[in-house]
């Protein structure tokens, strides 16, 4: 079988690692390669992965120039099955499955109406061209139960969704640094101190406040502690803003994009996610690499992996209370730290590596595929 996945090439965070994870679990089993638009260092780090990708540049969103050079490439290598990425990847996938006799399939990441909801413009056009793109897919693979349950709501067939969560390459060594070499990076001193982190791009889906309210809540009693966000995007200047009203600066620190995050996560201690909206986040998977409970809210497939009190914590939507009371409950309980670390790591093992993903992805690809030719 052969695969060709369609992918914007500006990714960052959980959809680069997604890709990577699929992709290498894939090439165990079949030949699958990668196609972006943009060249980015998205492009350089999975060249870095030896997966055979390649650009085919976009002078903009509009520009489909691209798609006739997709179709003699899917005539040329005779792909089984085209599988896009995100909302650049399903807009050109929407005029190639025009040209081409090929089953396509896309990947539901995200929410898709909440993909640009911080930025009036991108959300007014790329979330509608998305959504109607979206439309003249046949085929759909949701990333959680959740959003399986999300496309029927919206209306979409439920014979034609297809649920794989994602998986993380667990024979791959993290590259890091040490967390003093990390930490004086940013010139922060961290002895002594229990580090709570989250990574997450700077974005209201993210809900950054929450965290931010928590850190305050706990800040109040004691000073033992540090809260590091890893991350940049719009919502950036307001969520600075608001550590500075509350007057909390000397221990909230905001670092940025993080290249090496895996540097990031054997630093801190405890790994947060306080996302409104998710599918099931690789930024848990990547913590469970490094050993790093969770506290998550309760959004889309997350509970599928967390179990309260054995390998993480689950808590509401926006409740920077519960959230506040879980990390205290956990400054005076290091061993606790840990070994719900632990016991998230051996969980991710067992259930969510990549060769399971792809595994899965394969299963599905043959049963589009046969369906493809019985109905064509």
């Amino acid at each position: 079988m052969k695969v060709l996945h369609l992918i914007s090439g500006g990714d960052t965070g959980g959809a680069k690692t997604h890709l990577i994870s699929l992709v290498k679990g894939l090439n165990k089993i079949i030949d699958a390669k990668v196609i972006c638009f943009i060249e980015d260092t998205f492009y350089e780090d999975v060249k870095k992965a030896n997966i055979d990708i390649e650009v085919y540049e976009q002078k903009s969103r509009s520009d489909m120039s691209v798609v006739n050079r997709l179709v003699d490439e899917i005539k040329e290598k005779d792909y089984d099955i085209i599988h896009c990425h995100g909302a650049r990847a399903n807009f050109v996938g929407m005029f190639l499955k025009r040209k081409i006799d090929r089953p396509m399939v896309t990947t539901i990441h995200s929410d898709y109406k909440l993909d640009f909801k911080d930025n009036f413009y991108k959300k007014l056009v790329f979330t509608t061209l998305n959504t109607i793109a979206l439309k003249r897919f046949k085929y759909y693979i949701a990333i959680s139960d959740n959003f399986k349950d999300m496309l029927i709501h919206r209306g979409f067939n439920p014979d034609s969704i297809y649920i794989a969560y994602n998986g993380i390459d667990l024979d791959a060594k993290p590259k890091y640094v040490p967390r003093q070499e990390f930490l004086h990076r940013y010139g922060i001193d961290g002895e002594n101190k229990i580090i709570v982190g989250i990574a997450a791009r700077l974005d209201l889906v993210k809900d950054h406040e929450t965290f931010i309210k928590a850190a305050d809540k706990v800040l109040k009693n004691r000073q033992d502690v540090l809260f590091l966000i890893a991350g940049e995007g719009n919502d950036g200047h307001r969520l600075k803003a608001m550590v500075e009203d509350l007057g909390i600066g000397e221990y909230v620190h905001f670092l940025g994009h993080v290249n090496d995050p895996y540097s990031f996560f054997n630093t801190i201690d405890i790994n947060v996610l306080t996302s409104i909206s998710e599918s099931f986040p690789y930024v848990i998977l990547e913590g469970a690499m490094m050993k790093k409970m969770i506290i998550s809210t309760k959004v889309g497939g997350v509970g599928k992996l967390i179990e309260d009190g054995h390998n993480g914590y689950l808590i509401d939507v926006k409740d920077s209370i519960a959230l506040a009371e879980r990390i205290n409950s956990l400054l005076d309980n290091r061993d606790m730290i840990e070994n719900m670390g632990k016991n998230l790591y051996m969980d991710v093992e067992e259930r969510f590596s990549s060769d399971s993903m792809a595994k899965t992805h394969v299963k599905i690809y043959e049963e589009i595929i046969e369906r493809w030719r019985i109905h064509r």
